[in-house]
């Protein structure tokens, strides 16, 4: 189907002008101007002839089928240049034209009437409201863009057209070529994911680059991205992420997962690279276009000054990355081929007064060091510096050994020729090292991405039905909130085990029970009308007699009076006291977009002020899981640090796979909250101490 957009035999022009200024006047000048070899049809009932070509009345008298049409006409007849497209044949449409669900509620309705004529007929629709769509090897410019890019490898699909205006008149100064530039408008008909799709499967395309504000279906965005991702990579950054935030929610997970939040994690998901601004966007793009894919995180640096080689050392560390290690018989080459005072260890400082000859020794022997996965290269223009026979020596050394080398010729008219050879020669260079060292982080973590575990299905025991009386039960009575109890017996169904408990009605069956499982407890208000317990005062903990417990049950029923006078009261819940390694926090809120956001975190103030948590996309896999553990800042606590206890990393993991299936077995779950799930010691297990539901 997308042949028809990208490589079409035939294009019908319909809003084609002669008048200079005008957007169908553009568009047909950028399309006979772009050395397109097809036959071009301009339609315009007031024209028999623009640029030298016949111009045809409407669709229905062009005497073939055109395989693509152009539009560029005012909104409210789009409509009906669809319908004569559809009866002709014709079934691809670049729709130019605004004034549809952008413009307000009757250019809303507009839009839908377009796409049900289009769906009517089998036509499928880029835009409306969109700048049009390049293909440089088909030499298609149907856009009112103002310049041809030259042929690359590079993708570029964009929400916003004045950014592709930009980024094209940008890419000729930077001499950075495009295989195809995609100008999305409204998605009326034809997704993102569908044109991202399209693009994977282009041979000429090595990387996907994309500028989304949003998606048209988060869970079909996943799905057929993450199918791209494997074959090459995709970059995005998304905008609008700080001017909308989420609404006012009760339960944690609520208010720490955002927007923001659920693009990442489901980029995350998809195998997206994320980057926070256009510079790191094309920066990551050229490396991934130009060097083959480096196989390890392990760099070396060759430099032939001090300060950036220190600059450069530090973003390896920053970036996660390792600074190579040389073994002795390349060191010992080094010290025999560089002056006495030049640095043979990692960074390689050739220095200032170093000819292409000192690279050529350093990168000869660097280069085939196994230990090194990737190279940069860095290069100050200094009086004796021979920039151009640098840049040589550098290819040379590139092509040879086929591992990833990035440079930083820093300067400007100095360099400015050598800069250009590199760029010809497909070695992607960065005006300063940390750029560099970030696009080869950039690569490390495609990589990690195409070496995931396919994801496993683990067989979990669960009460489905258990839960499915419980909802039923609690849906009769118009509650949205279950209460600790009720949401703990839903958890427990699907394996989450709590300490034991019982809803005291008086204090009596609090003593009772306390004495019968043995000191110290804790004492929890029950109530419908209380989210917060311990605002409310309706929390006690380290209760160790029952002296204590008679006057915690007391202060519980007052204080709980005291905040909310209404507050419905069930009772008093005692429960074992539970200790263990850490106390953590793992919740889920359902977004909009995505569906359930499940989100993991150290608890108390890891959660409270240091919002240290991390976020997936339900479903989530055990190594998903076990990903999601090591994201968060804390995640040293967890595992033996300074002697501290280790923790059963695994369960944790297994509870979050539990919650993850009971959120796909139960889409009605709007929130959820386990705060705190206390871990214990390795193999020990994790007990749900509180929790909390949420239903739609």
């Amino acid at each position: 189907m997308f042949e028809h957009f990208f490589s079409p035999a035939s294009i019908a022009v319909v809003g084609a002008s002669r008048e200079p200024g005008k957007l169908g006047s553009q568009i047909l000048s950028n399309i006979i101007s772009g050395q397109y070899q097809g036959k071009i049809y301009p339609v315009n009932p007031k024209s028999t002839e623009i640029s030298g070509l016949r111009c045809y009345p409407d669709i229905s008298s062009i005497p073939d089928t055109p395989e693509l049409a152009v539009i560029v006409v005012p909104a409210k007849i789009v409509t009906s240049i669809i319908e004569e497209c559809g009866k002709k044949g014709t079934k691809a449409a670049v729709v130019i034209s605004a004034g549809f669900k952008e413009s307000g509620p009757d250019g809303k309705k507009r839009e839908q009437q377009l796409i049900e004529t289009a769906e009517k007929y089998g036509c499928r629709i880029i835009g409306p409201n969109c700048l049009g769509i390049i293909d440089t090897y088909s030499d298609l410019n149907v856009s009112f863009a103002p310049v041809m890019p030259s042929k690359g490898s590079i993708a570029f699909i964009s929400q916003s057209g004045a950014i592709i205006s930009a980024v094209l008149d940008w890419s000729r100064k930077q001499k950075i070529g495009f295989s195809r530039v995609i100008s999305m408008g409204n998605m009326a008909d034809i997704s993102e994911s569908e044109l991202i799709e399209a693009c994977g499967e282009d041979e000429k395309t090595k990387v996907v680059l994309l500028y989304l504000e949003g998606v048209k279906n988060g869970r079909d965005f996943i799905n057929r991205v993450s199918r791209v991702t494997l074959k090459k990579p995709v970059i995005a950054i998304k905008a609008g992420l700080t001017g909308s935030g989420s609404k006012a929610v009760s339960s944690h997970t609520g208010s720490l997962a955002g927007m923001a939040e659920a693009y990442s994690a489901a980029f995350r998901k998809a195998g997206i690279l994320q980057v926070s601004n256009m510079e790191e966007l094309f920066d990551l793009s050229l490396v991934f276009a130009y060097q083959p894919l480096i196989k390890g995180d392990r760099i070396a640096i060759i430099t032939n000054a001090g300060g950036p080689a220190v600059v450069a050392t530090d973003a390896v560390e920053k970036q996660g990355l390792k600074m190579a290690v040389f073994t002795e018989e390349t060191t010992e080459i080094l010290k025999k081929g560089l002056p006495p005072a030049a640095n043979i260890h990692n960074p390689i400082d050739v220095l200032g007064d170093a000819t292409e000859a000192g690279y050529k020794v350093a990168l000869e022997n660097v280069m085939k060091e196994d230990g090194v996965d990737g190279a940069l290269v860095i290069v100050t223009p200094q009086t004796i510096t021979r920039p151009l026979e640098t840049a040589h020596v550098v290819v040379e050394n590139a092509n040879r050994y086929k591992k990833t080398v990035v440079t930083s010729f820093m300067g400007g008219v100095a360099v400015e020729v050598a800069i250009d050879f590199l760029r010809q020669s497909r070695i992607p260079n960065y005006e300063f090292p940390e750029r560099a060292i970030r696009t080869l982080r950039g690569m490390v973590d495609y990589a990690k991405i195409l070496s995931r575990p396919e994801s496993e299905k683990t067989d979990i025991n669960v009460d489905k039905n258990r839960v499915c009386e419980i909802f039923n039960r609690i849906k009769k009575t118009e509650t949205k909130t279950l209460t600790d109890y009720q949401a703990r017996e839903i958890f427990e169904s699907y394996g989450i085990k709590g300490p034991q408990r019982h809803i005291a009605k008086n204090i009596k069956e609090a003593l009772d029970f306390a004495n019968r499982i043995g000191y110290p407890v804790v004492a929890k208000i029950v109530s419908p009308d209380i989210l917060h317990k311990t605002e409310a005062g309706g929390v006690k903990i380290d209760i160790w007699n029952d002296m204590a417990l008679e006057k915690a049950f007391d202060d519980i029923v007052k204080s709980v009076k005291k905040y909310m006078p209404t507050a419905r009261i069930d009772g008093i819940e005692i429960q074992q006291m539970v200790k263990g390694v850490q106390e953590l926090i793992i919740g889920v809120k359902k977004d909009i977009q995505f569906g359930h956001l499940i989100m993991f975190g150290l608890g108390g103030i890891f959660v409270e002020v240091m919002k240290d948590v991390t976020f997936g996309i339900v479903p989530v896999d055990i190594q998903e899981a076990l990903e999601m553990i090591k994201e968060v800042r804390g995640y040293k606590l967890l595992t033996g640090f300074r002697k501290l206890p280790e923790a059963d990393i695994p369960s944790i993991a297994d509870t979050i796979v539990r919650i993850s299936k009971l959120c796909q077995n139960f889409p009605e779950i709007k929130e959820l909250d386990i705060n705190p799930l206390v871990v214990m010691e390795k193999g020990k297990g994790v007990v749900m101490v509180d929790a909390r539901i949420i239903l739609e």
